[in-house]
């Protein structure tokens, strides 16, 4: 497994595997003294899918080979340590072990034609209780630009901490990009289409006015009902500055150019 280690974030600063099982408990705590935002949670048990009712570790039940297991071959897995914000106002640092998206788009050869990447999860009700409740339209839909989606950041996970990715954080292939709120990170990935049209996301879907197809962290853009100006990363009682596209402005901010970014939320 190759290591890309990052240039401005420390190894003191990865989040304690301790303190990420446990940060359910910590956003709780949160919302207990107020300063988690009102229906966080809620918002939260609906795209961790089986959370509320499935162990990590667990076993699923009618699992059949797939026909893509290939793809962790397409590419040395590495260790990627991101920054990872949450849309809720908090944070953590994460090593996902993955490899770059661009290498499975280049394997597929999408048409010219192809100016968006659209991803959509399992759907499978009876193994995810949650997708029983209508609180999302299932199954969940994600996309990228095709640009967001070639840049060297965006990787599919299949793994963190050195451990095969657990079901309960999206097994067996995870979205991570790391300038973009945490919801853009679509789980459990089955499906992948190359199209001409922007696709459908299922946040913006629910409240177009809350959540843009975009959503890059952006601290002078809030929320309408928060701020984003700041966060608080898992395991810490202050709060931190948020830092503009989660701060990776350096890599990204040359995808944007020229437009208007409260709009383009």
């Amino acid at each position: 497994m190759l290591i890309k280690k990052p240039n401005d974030i420390s190894s003191s600063e990865i989040t304690p595997k301790s303190s990420f099982l446990s940060r359910r408990q910590f956003i709780a705590g949160l919302a207990a003294t107020g300063a988690a935002v009102a229906g966080g949670l809620y918002l939260r048990r609906g795209s961790w899918q089986m959370e509320e009712t499935v162990h990590a570790g667990a076993k699923l039940n009618g699992i059949v080979k797939s026909p893509f297991d290939t793809v962790l071959k397409l590419a040395p897995l590495e260790e990627r340590i991101y920054r990872h914000r949450c849309v809720e106002g908090w944070s953590m640092v994460i090593p996902w072990v993955g490899f770059p998206l661009s290498t499975l788009i280049k394997q597929a050869e999408p048409l010219g034609n192809a100016k968006f990447v659209a991803f959509e999860t399992v759907y499978a009700p009876d193994q995810m209780p949650n997708q029983k409740r209508s609180v999302l339209d299932w199954p969940y839909v994600e996309g990228l630009r095709m640009d967001e989606a070639m840049h060297p950041l965006a990787i599919m996970t299949v793994g963190l901490y050195d451990e095969i990715l657990p079901n309960v954080d999206g097994a067996p292939l995870r979205l991570v990009v790391p300038w973009k709120y945490g919801f853009k990170g679509i789980k459990a990935i089955v499906k992948i289409k190359f199209v001409e049209n922007m696709p459908p996301t299922t946040w913006n879907i629910m409240a177009a006015n809350e959540y843009g197809f975009y959503s890059n962290v952006n601290p002078q853009v809030d929320h309408p009902r928060w701020s984003q100006a700041t966060e608080r990363r898992i395991g810490e009682f202050r709060k931190r500055p948020t830092l503009m596209f989660n701060g990776y402005a350096d890599q990204v901010a040359s995808l944007y150019s020229g437009m208007d970014l409260r709009k383009n939320f």
